[in-house]
């Protein structure tokens, strides 16, 4: 029996996990897995009936998880709480740091029956399979932060931005182990002629990639790689980068795919990983069976594959997805003239009625 902690948090993360859960409890039937469920609050319902963003029993509940699966945050509610109890700093970054998970993974992954929905020439997108591992617990997220008053007038602000050797070693080596496992093609991120943090990235990575030698190492800007990523992103296998730029870089990339709903992620490295959609929590659309479940979804099919094992399962999911996006379904943020436009839970049921099928 495996425990799943569940956290719907803000907007549609509350229409989402739902679907997620209910296509996990399937395949768990069909496949003889057995999993517990425990929701818990985070965000904006956790502030209000227990005081605080990231209450001490959510993370426990996580702690003791096998896995979390996370809807999204960000609440206008909460927009004019002091920075530091805002569900991004005061609960999803100590979520990340308490649990240990210093890598994200983001699969981009452009489908056949999806091309039409990205704003860019097929030509350009076609064949795009890239795998964009991110440090996510360094880098000026997670530096130092302060003002100060000027005696001139007016404030500063400052935002540290610090990578010690083993942050970038232990994230580089998972890069290159994905790499090895697919096509043996890394790109390292960085901006090593400004920054001298970038600079010790590329001398770290570079170094590591002696134990490599079968992986092909190319260091890019980030500026180049943003302009790459439009340009010819099927150049790209596996991107290595620190934790702003990939932020950054991967909502770009998902654009490829048609839209942010497309896009699952895993942030790994610690005993626990936490599961949930690359997008945000959508307050304006939330409630109105609008969201695109998929990404969700997908992302539960890389919580079977990385935290159970259980790969059949995930291939089934994957298979569902691609079946009902080829059969012309579509929620509106993927939505093309002539196609069958459908809800949150509409979607959610045609998966999982793909999955009985298959």
């Amino acid at each position: 029996m495996y425990k799943i902690a569940v956290l719907a948090g803000d907007g549609i993360g509350r229409e989402i996990v739902p679907e997620a859960v209910s296509t996990l409890q399937l395949v768990a039937q069909k496949f003889n897995y057995s999993f517990e469920f425990q929701e818990a609050l985070v965000s904006e319902d956790a502030y209000e009936k227990l005081g605080h963003p990231l209450p001490a029993e959510t993370l426990k509940i996580c702690q003791e998880a096998n896995a979390v699966l996370l809807g999204a945050v960000g609440s206008p509610k909460m927009d004019t709480l002091p920075a530091e109890l805002r569900p991004e700093r005061a609960a999803l970054l100590p979520l990340r740091k308490e649990l240990g998970l210093f890598a994200n993974l983001r699969p981009i992954r452009v489908y056949d029956s999806l091309i039409t929905a990205s704003t860019l020439k097929t030509e350009v997108i076609k064949d795009v399979d890239i795998a964009v591992f991110r440090e996510l617990t360094g880098g000026l997220y997670f530096g130092a932060k302060k003002r100060e008053v000027l005696e001139s007038g007016g404030e500063q602000a400052i935002d540290t931005l610090v990578y010690n050797t083993e942050e970038i070693i232990r994230i580089a080596r998972l890069a290159f182990e994905a790499a090895r496992g697919r096509r043996k093609r890394l790109t390292s991120v960085d901006k090593a002629n400004v920054l001298e943090s970038s600079r010790l990235w590329r001398e770290t990575v570079t170094a590591l990639s002696k134990e490599y030698p079968d992986v092909e190492l190319t260091h890019m800007y980030v500026d180049n790689c943003a302009m790459q990523l439009v340009r010819w992103p099927a150049q790209f296998d596996v991107i290595v980068t620190e934790n702003m730029f990939g932020d950054i870089l991967t909502d770009q990339a998902s654009m490829l795919t048609g839209s942010l709903g497309m896009l699952p992620s895993a942030s790994i490295g610690g005993k626990v990983a936490l599961y949930e959609p690359a997008h945000g929590s959508a307050p304006d659309i939330a409630g109105q069976n609008l969201a695109n479940p998929l990404a969700t979804i997908l992302s539960i099919a890389l919580m079977l594959r990385f935290s159970f094992k259980y790969n059949e399962g995930a291939k089934i999911i994957e298979k569902a997805v691609y079946k009902v996006l080829k059969e012309g379904y579509r929620t509106a943020d993927i939505m093309s003239e002539g196609l069958n436009k459908v809800g949150t839970t509409q979607m959610g049921e045609l998966v999982r009625q793909t999955i009985q099928k298959l």
